[in-house]
């Protein structure tokens, strides 16, 4: 637990673009294709319309535009907002090891940043690989217990990614990037109790406008604790009884390895630990003899974090459903589809679909990695059938494909209805690295 701090602020310093593996790059701009298809998704979604709605009561200017929306505003509320929208129906990316959906909360506000400052597509890039590697290194610091202690970690850590990034942008020296850190460090907040309902949307914005903001102040020698990460009463020790045992692995591979490698995109709207169990529901609705009328009992079988983020039998909103096991198999079984319209207020109303929820167990078993699954259908005829996914569609052993994302981009900026045309925004950022002007995918995504 020593100089960490430092060691974070002089690495996000020296590094350069020539220090990136193109593997990285190419993955940083997969994450980008990914979070603008969630961003367009959600923009017109009711909660997102009415944050826009108060938080534009206190713009103090118009520099920046909101991702599928005509309202421009400040930059610090551009960071809020299009993290928010990207976050809101749980279809982001997600660092496995942690659980961190990294991309809203750093690329937002560096989104924001470019279309106030002059940022090259590669200065942009580069700020955006480290503020990832800041906030998932921070995150594997504070893991496991972090998380299950109730702690939100994209919006704890995230805050850390976006102050990195945005420094990094600003060109902020060692010192500046420690103030920024410690800056962030006071406004590192979020709660997993949030999650389902429209609160979780504002711990997400305020990691990518609070991140935005340390830097910021840093720049303007607003200065933070010397060690807000590793002292007595700093980040890591305050938010994880573990983070001691766990520091020295967090931080070994710092700039040999890279944390976006770990990042995975999802092919359903739900938290990650459901992906393996829609999956196998999918597969076992379209199995012959099988009916949803003659359904008498499903057992998921699976990581205990499953049941821990996912039991939620009594829900009345699409909110609920994206972290609902109950609703998740109960539509995926019944209509033998998982998008986000099978994840709204009025499917979630559907009282067959209700009437569901108690003919569901679990059954907790910690060999099962988060990305895999088992389900077990007993049917009232007396037969059963079973599917066991041990890596779901979109994990690390089954990643989404480029194409798959850009059809994933294309499927939802339709949903969101914002009347975004996909085809530039993709080229634009499958070669931002060669833009001259970063700000060019916001330009297109903005309505």
């Amino acid at each position: 637990m020593k100089d960490i701090t430092r060691t974070l602020a002089s690495f996000v310093a020296q590094v350069q673009w020539e220090d990136i593996p193109p593997k990285v790059r190419h993955e940083a701009k997969r994450a980008l294709v990914n979070y603008f298809a969630v961003a367009l998704a959600g923009c017109s979604d009711p909660g997102i319309s009415k944050a826009v709605n108060v938080y534009g009561r206190f713009s103090s200017g118009r520099e920046a535009g909101l991702v599928g929306r005509g309202e421009r505003t400040d930059i610090l509320n551009a960071a809020a907002l299009n993290a928010m929208s990207a976050n809101v129906f749980d279809f982001d990316d997600t660092h496995l090891p942690t659980i961190i959906h990294p991309t809203a909360p750093v690329a937002a506000p560096l989104f924001a940043l470019a279309q106030k400052s002059s940022l090259s597509g590669k200065q942009w890039l580069l700020a955006f690989v480290l503020g990832v590697e800041i906030e998932c290194r921070l995150g594997n610091a504070v893991s496991p217990g972090h998380y299950q202690r109730g702690w939100h970690i994209t919006s704890t850590c995230g805050v850390f990614g976006a102050a990195a990034a945005i420094g990094k942008a600003l060109s902020l020296d060692n010192t500046q990037l420690g103030w920024a850190f410690g800056n962030a460090s006071a406004q590192s907040s979020g709660l997993v109790e949030t999650l389902g309902s429209m609160s979780k949307s504002i711990s997400v914005g305020n990691a990518a406008r609070n991140g935005l903001l340390s830097a910021l102040l840093a720049q303007e020698g607003f200065a933070g604790p010397e060690q807000p990460l590793e002292g007595e009463r700093g980040f890591l020790r305050v938010m994880s009884e573990a983070a001691e045992a766990h520091v020295d692995a967090a931080f070994a591979t710092l700039g040999s390895e890279w944390e976006l490698l770990s990042n995975t995109y999802k092919p359903y709207p739900c938290g990650v630990v459901l992906n393996p169990v829609i999956e196998a529901c999918l597969a076992l609705s379209t199995t012959a003899g099988f009916s949803f009328a003659n359904v008498e009992r499903v057992t998921l079988k699976g990581h205990p974090l499953l049941r821990a983020r996912t039991d939620r039998p009594n829900i009345t909103l699409g909110r609920e459903a994206q972290v609902s096991a109950q609703h998740s198999v109960a539509v995926s079984l019944a209509r033998g589809r998982a998008g986000l319209a099978e994840f709204t207020d009025a499917v979630v109303a559907d009282p067959l679909l209700r009437a569901f929820a108690g003919r569901l167990e679990f059954v907790d078993d910690p060999s099962y990695s988060v990305e895999s699954a088992q389900v077990t259908v007993a049917l009232r005829s007396g037969e059963t059938m079973s599917r066991r996914i041990d890596a779901a569609r979109g994990s690390l052993q089954a990643p989404l494909a480029d194409t798959d994302l850009e059809n994933k981009l294309r499927e939802l900026a339709e949903y969101g209805g914002s009347g975004c045309e996909p085809g530039p925004l993709i080229n634009s950022l499958w070669t931002l690295e060669s833009a001259p002007d970063s700000s060019l995918p916001m330009h297109l995504a903005c309505s």
